[in-house]
């Protein structure tokens, strides 16, 4: 398990700008059956760990001679650097279920994009779970291979995860798709949107364009003919 190590916050009237100018970030632990408890850790090492956990891995935090089991439950950012500049650290209770937001890593390339010259569709970048602290995934892969022509695509429900997970959207909504690269080429004039549609949305914007596409042809007969 992924270890981090943390020392109880004793100045707690230091500047975050100036605990960060010392490479340390002020933490809060707190949990069910713990009391608060005002922290701080290193940046880099607090960065390391959170490439490697997210917020949905739980990693042994040790303050002093303890070890807690927690979540990296909530990241503060600045708002104008983006910098991080306080830690939330939460113990859950190991026998109840709980949630988490998990992201969606997309693999390999979608094969009619590759034979057709398709583009690809990602609708959902993320989807919240419910299970037990000690089985929530870090991400959720996507094999994209599967899109193999216009009418494929993954479904919630097509995504692989452990048995003891739960997946809180709708199993039929879609995950990815593709398109004829025409059609998004075409629709580059609405603003590029439909890189975000999803199937439904899609589908009412290739009627328009055909719409569209059919009254300019029919107005260029009427014009060719006057």
């Amino acid at each position: 398990m992924i270890s981090l190590s943390a020392k109880t916050r004793k100045d707690m009237g230091k500047k975050t700008q100036i605990l960060r100018e010392k490479e340390i970030l002020p933490a809060v632990l707190y949990g069910p059956k713990i009391k608060n408890q005002a922290l701080e850790v290193n940046l880099k090492e607090f960065e390391n760990v959170y490439k490697q956990a997210g917020e949905s891995s739980l990693i042994s935090l040790e303050v002093q001679d303890q070890k807690f089991l927690v979540l990296i439950y909530e990241t503060k950012k600045d708002p104008i650097t983006g910098a991080i500049i306080h830690i939330d650290f939460y113990q859950p209770k190991l026998d109840k279920e709980i949630t988490a937001v998990v992201p969606l890593v997309f693999e390999g390339e979608a094969l009619v994009c590759k034979n057709l010259g398709g583009t690809l569709v990602k609708n959902i970048y993320e989807v919240e779970v419910k299970a037990l602290p000690q089985n929530l995934p870090y991400e959720i892969k996507v094999d994209i291979e599967k899109i193999k022509t216009f009418e494929d695509s993954i479904l919630i429900k097509d995504l692989v995860i452990p048995n003891d997970v739960k997946i809180l959207k709708d199993p039929e909504e879609s995950v990815a798709s593709a398109i004829p690269l025409e059609v998004f080429q075409t629709t580059k004039g609405f603003g590029n949107e439909v890189k975000e549609l999803g199937d439904e949305k899609q589908e009412k914007m290739k009627t328009k364009i055909q719409g569209q596409e059919k009254q300019a042809n029919e107005q260029n007969k009427k014009t060719t003919k006057s």
